[in-house]
């Protein structure tokens, strides 16, 4: 089970830390990923980390602002939104995976129930 929090309202340029709970996993071999849908738009990848936290990936329109972390004594993973833009907002989901990275949202079984992130101008 994953369960995301940290998610709020913010100005634009301001920061986020959201949070990903991870339970049930018999080791700490699984990817944590997000992904963001904004109204009206398709579920899209942001970030991804791999099981031992050396291999990371960001979306072209968040590098740079967004970073990616993880505990794994915590079970936590972690995405700290910096910057935050107009386009930005959306409901954040965290997602993992056992085995390597993905960029693939159909490859992650096990889904958060989502955060939103909301960013006033």
């Amino acid at each position: 089970q994953l369960q995301a929090s940290g998610g709020g309202l913010v100005q634009a340029g301001g920061s986020l830390k959201l949070s990903c709970a991870v339970s049930g996993f018999k080791s700490d071999y699984y990817v944590i990923a997000w992904f963001r849908q904004a109204p009206g738009k398709g579920r899209e990848v942001v970030s991804c980390i791999s099981a031992e936290g050396g291999r990371k990936y960001y979306a072209d329109s968040v590098k740079g602002r967004f970073s990616i972390l993880r505990d794994n004594a915590k079970k936590e993973g972690y995405l700290y939104l910096d910057i935050l833009e107009p386009g930005d907002p959306a409901v954040y989901y965290c997602a993992a995976k056992v085995g390597v990275s993905s960029l693939v949202q159909s490859e992650y079984p096990y889904w958060g129930q989502g955060t939103l992130v909301t960013v006033s101008s």
